[in-house]
């Protein structure tokens, strides 16, 4: 937690002392390409950060066979299949449980109201989105989403503090085309 605080420092401090108040400044290309390079090698940390804690929660729960996906979703999938892949544009409806990887109960679907979504129109955690694509009627599944797959930089101003890694478990209930 300490080095995020630091690096985030050091562009606060690094943004001011840039500006002067009386001489307008522009930005020349070298100075783009130089910010680009400092922000990728803070992200290329964070997300060093993230894989460290999601594999230790990974151990400690001994979730053998999970699998991370090109794009950094954690998954484990199981149970009898009673449909068809999911693609783009089923609308899914799923029971399922959120939380943080210290077990804190963010939310849940109620017995009488599971959550639905189209596939593929937003509005929904891009982490989600790829762990449906993975799963068929009648399957649970266990995904793991680091924040640029779930709620990012800012959390969502409730219950996911931000840069959380979520954890969704899910039973996928039915698929309509």
């Amino acid at each position: 937690m300490g080095f995020r605080y630091t690096i985030t420092l050091i562009i606060i401090i690094t943004f001011f002392l840039g500006c002067k108040r009386n001489e307008p400044k522009r930005m020349t290309q070298k100075d783009v390409n130089e910010a680009k390079k400092t922000f990728v090698k803070i992200n290329k940390v964070l997300i060093d950060e993230d894989r460290a804690l999601i594999e230790g929660y990974i151990k400690r729960y001994r979730l053998d066979g999970i699998k991370e996906s090109g794009t950094g979703l954690y998954s484990l999938v199981w149970g009898d299949a009673t449909g068809d892949s999911i693609k783009v544009g089923d609308v899914v409806e799923f029971s399922y449980r959120l939380t943080l990887l210290d077990g804190t109960l963010c939310y849940q679907s109620r017995v009488d109201s599971p959550k639905k979504f189209k596939v593929g129109m937003g509005g929904v955690e891009s982490g989600l989105e790829q762990a449906v694509l993975i799963m068929k009627k009648g399957q649970k599944g266990k995904f793991i989403l680091p924040p640029h797959l779930a709620h990012g930089l800012i959390g969502d101003a409730d219950k996911i503090p931000a840069r959380a890694i979520i954890v969704y478990d899910i039973e996928m209930l039915n698929v309509y085309r």
